[in-house]
């Protein structure tokens, strides 16, 4: 615990208290100008490793270099270079249309055939296949077209991929493409994600390859009757239209079937599958069963609070129904689960509270618990089915943290590997022979070491970057426990004002998000951002995890159920009101910023606590949630016929008359996530209401503002906070 800490007061305050060792000396003030020379100097992370499916490597890209790591030597060489490839493209024409295409649809530029021997390589737009045999890569498309999503078969004599709207494969032998599907079109995409599925259930692709390389099992969306959002490009000579299909709550979700097709078949015929009556359900997972005899789908009911899993036969395409699970408020998506060639599967589940994993068999009779406690398991790191372990991540050591443990199938044997106090990412070879270990800590920048299944470091492969940070004086962050009148414990972090006083009265800003399925405070590097500029210039900066958010368990989400805003304001000013007991926060001199839910918080917390906040800046807020989507919204609050007083308590426009305070609103006219539609109807009630507020818009076309603009942004921002909250 440093000296001068706002805990000494308290001795139940501070759970942790971080500064980074060797940078207390006198240097330069952190400001807009040092996050931004810090963010390159620092480089970007290693990049997400592809470990051969026979393990003992793994490729990466570093810079424009595709390198292949192997551990045996601990060497590393490089196996081709992006611009040559590029070069050889045939670019796609660009035709000036804007696709809406979600963030978080995962399309490989790299991947390996299952010998381990040749690698898929996707560059603008064309495909290209690299041999180690040769130790060159083939050019298996030169085309106009854009090969979308190219999957390599397990036997690597074939490629599927998608043009447009329809899916394709290519012998990789003749270099000769067949056509798959023959129906596809904008509104009737197969083996393509619409926006909404990868956004709230983190579904990143649509087709899969079987394990005999016989057939593809793919998703067909039909988009005809989802929402069409009336987005324009207001940037040129002439206002140009850029509708975005974006189901908004209450609206219908696009109509997904699931289809087999046989690939080498002459004519290939998709073979539907019968999952009985599924209008309104969701088709969240799709994997095949290590023998290709069947795949294995998950389906959610449409408010998530009832999933089955099932199995349907790739011969005969019957359906049985191998479990299921309810929960009387919502079931949080999951990839904790793997099936093993023996037919069992491990299967993860949230039904005591926290979720926890379970061994099946193959008929979906559970055999055994596997993992129990207070805790969660966050990740699912590996399987090792010849010796009967199970590599996870989990919150047992403290749920600001992660650690990687391993335990038998049979729940003997748990051990803990990873060792230091914070947060372990564990990417596992597919042999669990090896895993490369992402570590950092909140004071401590991520490093990514390899090492042995039992945890022994084989080699440092990206040591933490710390020379960039040294000549910036940055702000020791604290952990806080704050406890509560109603007995729960809540996660805070702090950061104090340089040459901070005890005693002396602060100005104080909250940084907040709020909402569910997210967790802001762990013991892990967030690298130095606005929050260091806002302390350097004499802010206490504080944010705190409320009811609602992740890494707790179910039960400390689900008061948000069927009502956002209420629970988690109430748990904000407890933080607020612990912090001033202890003397340094002027009352009369707080602000709130956050972005997207946190902007959403920003405008609730303004308007349903007028006299607590001086100033908010509300980034991107959901202002009203029947404008937000169908997955995320239906979860939490159901249907907006079933509850209407969800809808209507939760808005932050219900209550435009009360505002008091200052407010700045910050929005991207094309937002494609929280649509500008939430800032203009607010903007009319609080015009309506005679209330005088600041809004800045952008033209971009994502959730979050970046480049020059994000740097203008943040100014503003500045500026607002001097002038409202210093004297």
């Amino acid at each position: 615990m440093s000296r001068g800490s706002v805990a000494a007061t308290l001795t139940t305050l501070v759970l942790t208290v971080v500064s980074p060792a060797g940078w207390s000396a006198e240097k330069k003030p952190v400001t807009l100008d040092a996050i931004d020379a810090l963010r390159k100097a620092a480089g970007a992370p290693l990049s997400s490793p592809k470990w051969s499916p026979k393990g003992g490597r793994f490729l990466y890209r570093k810079g424009d270099k595709l390198m292949l790591y192997d551990v045996s030597s601990k060497s590393e060489k490089e196996v081709l270079s992006f611009p040559a490839l590029e070069a050889a493209a045939v670019k796609p024409p660009v035709d000036g249309r804007f696709g809406w295409q979600n963030r978080r649809v995962r399309e490989s530029q790299f991947s390996w055939s299952e010998s381990g021997d040749e690698v898929l390589i996707a560059a603008e737009g064309d495909l290209f296949l690299w041999r180690e045999r040769t130790g060159k890569w083939d050019q298996l498309t030169a085309t106009a077209e854009e090969e979308s999503d190219a999957k390599l078969s397990p036997d690597g004599t074939m490629v599927a991929y998608r043009l447009d709207d329809d899916l394709y494969c290519l012998d990789v032998a003749s270099k000769k493409p067949k056509r798959l599907t023959f129906d596809g079109e904008p509104t009737l995409m197969n083996g393509k994600l619409d926006w909404v599925y990868p956004e709230e259930l983190d579904l990143g692709e649509a087709f899969w390859w079987s394990p005999d390389s016989r057939r593809l099992a793919y998703m067909q969306f039909d988009t005809g009757h989802e929402f069409v959002y009336p987005q324009a490009d207001l940037l040129g000579r002439r206002a140009v239209a850029e509708p975005e299909r974006y189901p908004q709550a209450g609206t219908p979700n696009a109509e997904v079937r699931v289809g087999l097709v046989t690939v080498k078949d002459a004519q290939p015929r998709t073979h539907w599958l019968d999952l009985g009556e599924t209008r309104g359900s969701l088709i969240a997972r799709l994997d095949w069963l290590p023998d290709s005899s069947a795949v294995a789908i998950q389906r959610l009911n449409r408010v998530q609070n009832h999933l089955d899993l099932l199995r349907a036969d790739a011969a005969s395409g019957t359906v049985t129904t191998l479990l299921s699970e309810s929960d009387p408020y919502w079931i949080n998506m999951s990839d904790c689960y793997e099936f093993l060639s023996s037919g069992d599967f491990v299967w993860s589940s949230e039904r005591d509270g926290f979720r926890h994993l379970y061994l099946y068999g193959a008929k979906g009779e559970l055999k055994n618990r596997i993992t129990s406690g207070s805790w969660e398991v966050t990740e699912l790191a590996g399987v090792d089915e010849t010796h009967r372990k199970i590599y996870y991540v989990s919150t047992e050591a403290s749920p600001l943290e992660r650690q990687l443990y391993v335990i038998g199938f049979d729940a003997s044997g748990k051990q803990r590997i990873t060792q230091g106090a914070g947060t372990h990412m564990a990417e596992m070879s597919p042999k669990c022979d090896y895993f490369l270990d992402r570590y950092s800590t909140i004071s401590d920048p991520p490093s990514t070491t390899l090492r042995e299944a039992a945890g022994a470091e084989v080699t440092v492969l990206r040591p933490a970057v710390r020379k960039p940070y040294e000549q910036y004086d940055i702000l020791p962050a604290e952990i806080v426990e704050v406890p509560s009148e109603s007995g729960v414990k809540f996660y805070a972090s702090l950061i104090k004002p340089k040459n901070f006083q005890p005693g002396r009265k602060y100005p104080l800003i909250v940084m907040v998000y709020g909402g569910p399925d997210a967790q802001s405070v762990v013991n892990a590097w967030r690298g130095v951002g606005l929050a260091q500029v806002l302390a350097t210039k004499g802010f206490l900066v504080w944010q705190l995890d409320n009811r609602g958010s992740t890494g707790r368990g179910h039960a400390f989400e689900t008061p948000l159920y069927h009502r956002f805003g209420k629970t988690e304001l109430a748990d904000q000013l407890e933080g607020i009101r612990y912090l001033e007991k202890l003397g340094n926060v002027d009352p009369d001199r707080i602000g709130i910023t956050g972005w997207s839910y946190g902007g959403y918080m920003t405008l609730y917390s303004l308007l349903n606590a007028p006299k607590v906040f001086k100033i908010g800046i509300a980034g991107a807020p959901v202002t009203d949630w029947h404008n937000y989507d169908t997955i995320y919204t239906e979860r939490y609050l159901g249907l907006p016929d079933v509850n209407p007083n969800g809808y209507k308590d939760g808005s932050a426009i219900t209550y435009a008359s009360q505002l008091q305070s200052k407010l700045l609103i910050v929005h991207n006219i094309e937002d494609d996530n929280v649509l500008f539609q939430n800032t203009m109807q607010l903007a009319d009630a609080l015009e309506k209401a005679g209330k005088d507020f600041r809004m800045i818009v952008y033209p971009q076309k994502m959730h979050g503002v970046i480049g020059k603009a994000s740097r203008q942004m943040y100014e503003a921002w500045m500026e607002e906070f001097d002038e409202t909250l210093h004297p």
